[in-house]
C-alpha cells in the first residue's frame, strides 16, 4: 500500500504512477474536500490516458485509489509514502513531525521537494532514516524521472529501496550520493535557462527562436538520450575524440559569460511581453492540456520503440 500525502497536481500525478501499475493507494491532504476533489480530476487524467494508449483500464486503476480521512489512516500499512505539501521548510517540518508520531515501522518517506534539501526538515524525527527527497518532474504519471537524494541520515536500504520500488512502477529514479542545491535536474535547468535569459537581454535572439533552437534542435535529441551520449555519439571515435575536436570551443564560450544578467523587472518584463505576444493569459491552461498531450504521445512513441528488437 503506498500513501499520498498532498493532493495537488504533484501529489495526484503520484497517485495515477502508483494506481497505474497496480498499487493501493491511499490520498490524504489536511484541507477538507481537497483529496475527494483531487479524486475526480484523477478519473479525467486515467481516461485521457485509456484515450492515448497508455493505460488499459481507468476505472480499475481509480478504484485502487481511496480517499483517507486523516494522517494516520493514510500510513496505515503503507510500505511506502510520498509527500508533496507546499515547499516551504516550516510547513514540511511540522508535517513530518506528524508522520513520525503515526508512523508504522515498514514505511519510507519520500518528499517531491524540488529544492529544498531532507536535512532541512527531517533531522528532528525518529524515523529520519526512512525519509530521503524523491523529486519528480511535473506530471510525474508522463515523466519518468525522480532525482532520490539522500539526508546524511538517510540509510543506504532506504535508498535502495525506493529505486528498487521507483524501477517497478515504471519511473526512472537517479541516486545522488549526497545533497546539494538544486539536485541534478534543477541545476542542468538553471545552467541553460540563465544563458537562455541572457541571449534575450543582449538581444541576439527573439524569445520563440531560443525556444525554438531547444525544441527543433537539441531537445530532439534529448528527449531519448543525454548530454554524455549525445557527444559521444557526435564524433567519429566518441567522446575522447569530441573533447578533442570541440572541448576548447565550448570551453571559451563558457569562460567568456564571466557575468549574466539578473532576472530583473525589465527583463522579465520583456520575456513576458514576448510569450504573450505568442500565447494570452488566458490560453495557458489550454496550453497545458496540449503540452500533455503531446507528452502523452510521445511516451507511447517512445514506448512502442523500446518493444522493438
Amino acid at each position: 500500500m503506498i500513501g499520498i500525502i498532498g493532493t495537488g497536481l504533484v501529489g495526484s500525478g503520484w497517485a495515477i504512477v502508483f494506481a497505474r501499475a497496480g498499487c493501493e493507494v491511499a490520498m490524504y491532504d489536511a484541507a477538507p474536500g481537497a483529496a475527494a476533489q483531487a479524486r475526480v480530476v484523477i478519473g479525467q487524467q486515467l481516461e485521457d490516458l485509456v484515450a492515448a494508449g497508455l493505460l488499459e483500464d481507468a476505472a480499475a486503476a481509480l478504484a485502487r485509489i481511496r480517499v483517507a480521512t486523516s494522517l494516520a489512516e493514510c500510513l496505515a500499512g503503507a510500505v511506502y509514502a510520498q509527500e508533496s505539501v507546499l515547499e516551504r521548510a516550516d510547513v514540511k517540518r511540522q508535517l513530518f513531525s506528524e508522520i513520525d508520531a503515526v508512523i508504522e515501522p515498514q514505511t519510507i518517506v519520500g518528499s517531491s521537494s524540488s529544492g529544498i534539501p531532507a536535512s532541512v526538515f527531517t533531522g528532528h524525527v525518529g524515523c529520519r532514516s526512512r525519509c530521503l527527497i524523491a523529486h519528480p518532474v511535473n506530471p510525474p504519471y508522463l515523466v519518468k524521472v525522480v532525482e532520490l537524494v539522500p539526508a546524511p541520515w538517510t540509510a543506504p536500504e532506504t535508498m535502495a529501496q525506493v529505486r528498487a520500488l521507483m524501477q517497478r512502477v515504471g519511473q526512472a529514479p537517479v541516486s545522488m550520493t549526497r545533497e546539494i542545491d538544486g539536485f541534478i535536474l534543477n541545476r542542468l535547468q538553471a545552467m541553460l535557462l540563465k544563458e537562455a535569459w541572457q541571449l534575450v537581454h543582449d538581444g541576439v535572439a527573439s524569445v520563440e527562436d531560443v525556444d525554438l533552437t531547444i525544441s527543433e534542435g537539441l531537445g530532439m535529441r534529448w528527449s531519448f538520450m543525454g548530454p554524455f551520449e549525445t557527444i559521444d555519439l557526435n564524433a567519429p571515435d566518441g567522446v575522447a575524440d569530441y573533447a578533442q575536436r570541440f572541448g576548447g570551443l565550448l570551453h571559451g564560450i563558457a569562460e567568456s559569460r564571466r557575468a549574466y544578467a539578473t532576472w530583473d523587472e525589465g527583463l522579465v518584463g520583456e520575456v513576458e511581453r514576448q510569450r504573450r505576444e505568442r500565447l494570452a493569459a488566458g490560453e495557458l491552461n489550454a496550453r497545458r492540456a496540449w503540452r500533455d498531450r503531446r507528452l502523452m504521445a510521445l511516451t507511447r512513441h517512445k514506448q512502442e520503440v523500446e518493444t522493438q528488437p
